[in-house]
C-alpha cells in the first residue's frame, strides 16, 4: 500500500481495541460504533497480512504481530496529537480580539470602511472599537493600539506615523447660497462660523494667517469634535474639518484653497510590550497600509513615505 494512501483511523482503531481489550469498551472509548472498529482492525490486517487479534469470548487477545507493531503506533499516535496541538496553535493565532482607540471623529468616519476590509481580510480577528480622545488608553493597556492625530509621546510606546490628513475650511452649499462665498481670508470674518469652546487651536490658525481672531468671532462654539462636523453638516456655518470628512456629508464643499491649513499627522500607536504579539501586529501593520489608502481614496490624505 503506497504510504500516501494510508489511513490513520485504522491505527487509532487498532489502538483503541488494544488498550481496551475489547470492541465494545474500544467503541465507548472512542465514542463509535462497533462495526466500524471492527471493519477497521480487519483492514488493517489485510493489509499488512497478519492477524493482529484473536476473538475469545467477548473480549480479544493481541497477536504477536499486535504487539509488535504497538510502539510504532503510539509513536504514531503522538505525533498526530503533537500535530492536531500544533494546528489548534496555528489556527488560534489565527484568531482573537484586539481593541483599538481612536479619537471620535476617526471612529465615526475614517474608520468604519477600513474595519469593515479587515474584517474580509482577517476574518478571524474580533476588534473592539473605542471611540475616545484621551491619549492615556495605551498606557493604562485599555487599548492594544491607537490611532491619533497627535505624535505619542511616552517612551513605552512604540509609534509610527503612517499619513499627513489635510484640513479645510468648509460649508454646506445651503449656508452659501444665503451667505454667499468667501473669497479670501479676510471674508470669513463676514460669516457665521463655527468654533471651538476651550480648545484655541483654530485661534491660532488664525493667528499664524494673521487675521484678528477672538472666541466672540465664533456664533457656534463647540469642543466636541463630533458635534462640530454635524453643525457644518447641517448648514449652520463655516467650519474647519478634515477633508476626508466631506464625503460623508453630502452638500458640504471645501472652502479656500488657499489658506495654508498645517494638515494634522497621523500617527499609529502600540504598546512596547505587545508590538510582538503576531495578533496585534498583524492589525498594527493592516491599519498602517489601510488608513493612508482610505484618507487618498476619500481625496483627504497623503502617506509618509519612510
Amino acid at each position: 500500500m503506497p504510504l500516501e494512501e494510508f489511513d490513520w483511523r485504522l491505527v487509532r482503531s487498532f489502538l483503541a481495541v488494544l488498550d481496551a481489550g475489547s470492541l465494545m469498551g474500544a467503541a465507548r472509548r472512542l465514542r463509535a460504533q462497533q462495526p466500524t472498529l471492527s471493519r477497521h482492525v480487519a483492514e488493517l490486517e489485510a493489509q499488512l497480512g497478519v492477524p493482529l487479534f484473536e476473538r475469545t469470548g467477548r473480549g480479544v487477545t493481541p497477536t504477536a504481530a499486535a504487539l509488535a507493531i504497538a510502539e510504532a503506533a503510539r509513536r504514531m499516535q503522538d505525533g498526530a496529537g503533537a500535530l492536531l496541538h500544533a494546528l489548534a496553535a496555528a489556527r488560534d493565532a489565527e484568531r482573537g480580539t484586539v481593541r483599538l482607540t481612536a479619537s471620535r471623529v476617526a471612529a465615526t468616519w475614517l474608520l468604519p470602511p477600513v474595519l469593515a476590509r479587515l474584517r474580509e481580510a482577517e476574518p478571524g480577528i474580533e476588534v473592539e472599537l473605542v471611540a475616545s480622545d484621551q491619549l492615556s488608553n495605551l498606557l493604562r493597556r485599555e487599548a492594544d493600539i491607537a490611532l491619533r492625530m497627535v505624535r505619542p509621546e511616552q517612551g513605552s510606546l512604540v509609534a509610527r506615523r503612517v499619513a499627513e490628513v489635510p484640513l479645510t475650511a468648509a460649508a454646506h452649499q445651503r449656508y452659501l447660497a444665503r451667505a454667499g462665498t468667501p473669497r479670501e481670508a479676510e471674508d470669513l470674518l463676514g460669516h457665521v462660523l463655527i468654533g471651538y469652546d476651550r480648545d484655541e487651536a483654530i485661534l491660532q490658525g488664525f493667528a499664524a494667517m494673521g487675521v484678528p481672531m477672538t472666541r466672540r468671532g465664533f456664533a457656534l462654539r463647540t469642543d466636541d469634535q463630533v458635534a462640530y462636523g454635524q453643525l457644518v453638516a447641517a448648514g449652520a456655518g463655516i467650519g474647519f474639518v478634515a477633508r476626508y470628512n466631506l464625503r460623508h456629508w453630502p452638500g458640504v464643499v471645501p472652502l479656500l484653497p488657499q489658506l495654508r491649513i498645517p494638515p494634522l499627522p497621523c500617527w499609529l500607536a502600540v504598546h512596547r510590550e505587545i508590538h510582538g504579539n503576531r495578533l496585534v501586529r498583524r492589525v498594527f501593520d493592516f491599519l498602517a497600509e489601510a488608513v493612508p489608502a482610505e484618507l487618498a481614496a476619500s481625496g483627504g490624505g497623503e502617506a509618509e513615505g519612510g
